[in-house]
């Protein structure tokens, strides 16, 4: 197994990392304070072509590995969760989920501007009463015609007000539960479509994430994703991509706090002595780093075995589990190594910490994760080879047959 980025790689990281330190740093603390970042960002990041990092070159993308993506993920999140959240969802959770499950036709209409930057892609999924319980939701798709005519509400939508596309999960069949459920490619320009800002969040206060509402939006079939029914194993791979760019995150966010702790520990001097002298801060900067540093190979196992088209629902499932719960803790220990200055909006590691609870909830709590690992242990849980698998990188199949 080789451990060591490509020239391309560390040139990505340097690159994003230069971004983060120039163009979001100085100005989070504003940001987090105003509920809301310049979203002229979203062109600079065009610009980089970090839009469609591992999008085939074919649909306007960089054609770059996944593990790429975890890099930006992991770089982004460093300056602040919002702006990862944002790669997350246009990439990870639609972008991914397009090239992955669309036809031909969908493919050029929407996925080629969304990897270009020119198009904002979201995601669908919960709702005020489906969370984890994927089919207790309520949203409903009737047939009408050449038409499907939504009805129904989203909640906890990233990028509400901003996406141009957003891909919808509703019930075609709700008699068939998991199996009566389909996706479907919804503009925001379509009649009886709108949103809703939430406010008050605890953390990620510079992401915009809202509700989504739909009265009467008339949808027509061929932007049906998939066919009928194939709408939660949809959604179930599009949480495969999409989790895995969390786990990437949450490594940055450790990654941030560990910056932080060190700095202030040579800073901060009591008992005549630099902080990072006591043992027991030592203590919660080593578990900073191991965390760092076990999450980190999470990550970039799973982003291996995207890049040979293999399955990775289990170790996605563990990355984005654990990745998460060590940048929890070490949001944690980074307030409590600065002590009363880590109160206060002074320093960003209180950031760090009210973004660091969100993650854990998101995209599978912790307690589903925790299940689902325990049922692949014990062989109640088992997956199968995807009908409609993601591409293997290099990408010279697509551009082949294309």
């Amino acid at each position: 197994m080789n451990f060591e980025f490509s020239d391309e790689q560390e040139m990505l990281r340097k690159m994003v990392r230069s971004f983060v330190d120039k163009e979001i740093l100085p100005y989070m603390k504003e940001w987090d304070e105003n509920g809301g970042f310049d979203p002229k960002l979203f062109k600079r990041l065009a610009d980089l072509n970090l839009m469609g990092v591992c999008i085939p070159e074919t649909y306007g993308g960089s054609g770059m590995d996944y593990n790429s993506l975890a890099i930006v993920c992991e770089e982004l999140e460093r300056g602040d969760t919002a702006f990862r959240t944002a790669v997350s969802v246009h990439t990870g959770l639609n972008s991914l989920t397009l090239l992955q499950w669309g036809t031909e036709e969908q493919k050029r209409k929407y996925l080629v501007p969304q990897a270009k930057g020119e198009k904002i892609g979201a995601f669908g999924l919960t709702e005020p009463g489906a969370g984890s319980d994927v089919a207790s939701l309520s949203t409903t798709a009737s047939k009408d015609g050449d038409d499907y005519v939504l009805n129904g509400s989203k909640t906890w939508i990233s990028l509400c007000d901003l996406a141009d596309h957003f891909i919808v999960f509703a019930y075609t069949d709700k008699e068939k539960l998991h199996h009566g459920i389909s996706a479907f490619i919804v503009e925001r320009t379509m009649p009886g479509f709108s949103s809703k800002a939430i406010k008050g969040k605890l953390g990620i206060r510079s992401g915009n994430t809202g509700e989504l509402f739909f009265d009467q939006v008339r949808v027509p079939k061929e932007n049906l994703l998939g066919n009928e029914g194939d709408g939660f194993k949809i959604a179930m791979s599009a949480l495969d991509n999409g989790r895995f760019t969390v786990a990437a995150g949450a490594v940055g966010l450790i990654l941030a706090c560990l910056e932080e702790s060190v700095k202030y520990s040579h800073e901060r001097k009591t008992f005549g002595k630099e902080i990072g002298r006591h043992q027991l801060v030592q203590q919660m900067i080593a578990h900073m780093e191991a965390g760092l540093q076990m999450s980190r190979l999470l990550v970039y196992r799973v982003g291996e075995l995207k890049n040979q088209g293999k399955r990775n629902t289990r170790e996605t499932s563990l990355a984005k589990w654990q990745a998460c719960d060590f940048a929890n803790k070490a949001a944690d220990d980074a307030v409590q190594i600065h002590g009363a200055y880590g109160y206060s909006s002074e320093y960003p590691v209180e950031r760090f910490l009210r973004n660091s609870k969100a993650p854990v909830i998101y995209e599978g709590t912790r307690e589903i994760h925790t299940i689902m690992q325990a049922e692949y242990v014990l062989g109640y849980r088992q997956d199968k080879l995807l009908s409609h698998p993601l591409p293997a990188w290099p990408f010279e199949t697509i551009k082949e047959s294309v």
